[in-house]
């Protein structure tokens, strides 16, 4: 910049700072009072717009009153219930495995359990924390007494609370019926089998009557093989009826018990896993165990004996009859069956129906129903039987329809 021009950027620069000055009168008021910055409506705007309230201003006041809400509690109307437990080594055997078991109650009750120690903490809906509270207290119970506990005996425990709150679990547990082969109990495990294995102890004839699975023939063939070992009668009685399920097997070869094998060979499967094998066949041979056709009962009778008829479903009501008459004295007759699988010709009646029928209510003989939820095989089982009776139900209220 040349001097000249500098000269009259400072005159120019002097005049506007003189005192009195338009500039400097401006330049003070900003400095004493700075603008409060204000969105004015426009004149054309509409009058909504023009008395709305400051966004800015909408926004805090909204978002302060939000802070103020009290936030939702996940547990809300959800009880909490806490354990102690004083035995260390009984809550190992409850906690299972990395705490398998207690993941089992939480499948089979539907709570969350955490465990801190030897403290329990139940979370869930009321009802379901209080049983899982007494199922937790009565397993527990059964662990102090040296009682091995998995996952199998988790579910059974719930099933039999879900059916009754006030059932006693040890009644069930402790109530070993035959230690079988290879040092392994067998036990009800349900309460209808406790009232099954009660049946056959108080009464002389008993029926049991419900789904594959159920342990129906199981439990009888150990119950008799216990009052074999003990002494109580001289020889037990497996048999039949040798009908096919639903197929013609046509002439089958060899003799007669070659032929009539393949119908008995469940109950020996039984019988096997129940003692050892060569026990077992040394039994036979001497007959002190004998497993027969339901045809080759006629005419005979049976004293000290505990007598077994599986599959009473496929039975003729002559046949059912003829077994039920060849008891003697000091004997058991135990008779199984499923109604749902009859196997006989269309238009001829169970005899295991017609037994139900007749016999109910005479003193001395005992009927023990059992359903799905008895079902000890595999959990599927109980699924199929459930859909299956659906369609039962279905196909009769139809045939009611037509009529």
């Amino acid at each position: 910049m040349t001097r000249e021009g500098r000269l009259g950027r400072g005159r120019e620069q002097a005049r506007l700072n003189q005192p009195g000055s338009r500039v400097t009168f401006l330049c003070n008021r900003l400095k004493e009072s700075p603008p409060t910055l204000k969105s004015e409506p426009s004149p054309d705007a509409p009058l909504e717009q023009q008395t709305q309230v400051p966004k800015i201003g909408a926004d805090s006041e909204t978002e302060e009153s939000t802070l103020k809400q009290p936030m939702a509690n996940p547990d809300l109307g959800r009880a909490r219930d806490k354990m102690a437990l004083e035995d260390n080594t009984a809550s190992q055997m409850l906690y299972g495995q990395r705490n398998e078991n207690l993941r089992q109650v939480e499948r089979e009750m539907g709570v969350d359990v955490h465990s801190r120690g030897n403290e329990l903490t139940l979370v869930g809906e009321p009802a379901a924390v209080q049983v899982a509270r007494a199922l937790l207290e009565q397993l527990y119970a059964l662990a102090r007494r040296g009682r091995a506990l998995g996952p199998e005996d988790v579910s059974r425990a719930a099933k039999m609370l879900r059916q009754d709150a006030r059932a006693e679990l040890s009644r069930v547990f402790d109530d070993t019926v035959l230690v079988a082969a290879r040092a392994r109990p067998i036990a009800p495990k349900g309460l209808a089998q406790k009232r099954y294995v009660e049946a056959i102890r108080r009464d002389d004839i008993v029926f049991g009557i419900g789904p594959a699975g159920t342990g129906k023939t199981y439990l009888a063939m150990a119950m008799a093989v216990r009052k074999l070992m003990d002494k109580q009668l001289k020889r037990i009685v497996l048999c039949r009826p040798a009908v096919e399920a639903g197929e013609k097997l046509g002439f089958l070869p060899g003799s007669m018990e070659e032929k009539v094998n393949p119908y008995l060979r469940p109950l020996y499967d039984a019988l096997h896993d129940m003692m050892d094998i060569d026990r077992a066949h040394q039994l036979v041979e001497r007959g002190i165990i004998e497993v027969a056709p339901l045809a080759f009962m006629r005419g005979r009778t049976l004293n000290d004996a505990f007598v077994i008829l599986d599959e009473a479903q496929n039975t003729s009501a002559e046949q059912m009859k003829m077994f039920l008459t060849r008891l003697g004295f000091d004997s058991k007759a135990v008779i199984t069956g499923d109604v749902t699988q009859i196997d006989l010709p269309t238009g001829m009646r169970s005899g295991l129906m017609e037994a139900r029928d007749l016999l109910s209510g005479i003193p001395g003989i005992s009927f023990c129903y059992f359903t799905e939820i008895d079902v000890v095989r595999h959990p599927l089982i109980q699924e199929i039987i459930k859909a299956y009776d659906r369609a039962a139900v279905k196909k009769a209220e139809k045939a009611e329809k037509k009529e």
